[in-house]
């Protein structure tokens, strides 16, 4: 079974510039977004020449990937990374919107959540990370609460964070970019003791102590 995480945040709060410290040699980055990567240089370790970094947004294509660097011949590669389900999802949305009745939304729903689950069946030396949108509510009473955003309520019932047992929120600081590993008010969570409250947005961190914890 493979490790899944799951960084949500809002835009510009550091989750794709969290992956600048991943080896390259083994990351393989899928950019649904297609705005490509956030630090200097990155064209130069990420690309189709070098054979770790695709754009698409498609869940077929993205299964085909995985599927590929699973049990083919990449098996050099050791994380992968999706960045973000909310543009698959929305780019998908988009594609079908003059399509009518319930169905469209339950296939949609269906597509993306069958994505997150079979990220979970790759080989166990292999890490997913999937990035996402955060979205901020508060209700009548003022209780604001932070969650991954989705597309319709159908995913917002199944709660995308379920699937994962890590889920970090990204946040910028007056200090810089950190991630919160749990809170009061969000649905980040991480392994009992594993992580402080707040964790260097750093992705090879992030890994590397996971890898530590699950090994004592």
């Amino acid at each position: 079974m493979s490790r899944a995480i799951l960084i949500m945040g809002e835009s510009g709060s550091g989750k794709t510039t969290s992956l600048r410290t991943l080896d390259p040699k083994t990351t393989f980055i899928i950019e649904a977004d297609g705005k490509g990567l956030s630090w200097r240089g990155w064209k130069k370790n990420y690309s189709t020449e070098n054979k770790n970094y695709i754009e698409t947004d498609k869940v077929g294509t993205i299964m085909q990937i995985l599927n590929r660097i699973d049990n083919q011949d990449m098996t050099h590669i050791k994380v992968v990374v999706i960045d973000t389900l909310n543009m698959i999802m929305v780019n998908d949305e988009m594609r079908r919107m003059r399509e009518k009745g319930f169905d469209k939304w339950q296939d949609m729903a269906t597509s993306i959540w069958e994505l997150i689950s079979d990220i979970h069946k790759l080989r166990d030396d292999l890490t997913v990370v999937c990035l996402a949108h955060s979205q901020t509510d508060k209700d009548d009473n003022g209780y604001i609460f932070t969650k991954m955003k989705t597309s319709g309520r159908k995913l917002d019932k199944l709660v995308v964070e379920s699937k994962f047992s890590t889920v970090l929120l990204s946040k910028a600081t007056a200090d810089g970019y950190i991630f919160e590993t749990s809170a009061d008010h969000s649905t980040a969570k991480s392994p009992m003791e594993c992580f402080d409250k707040t964790i260097p947005n750093d992705m090879n961190f992030v890994i590397d102590t996971l890898t530590k914890y699950e090994e004592e």
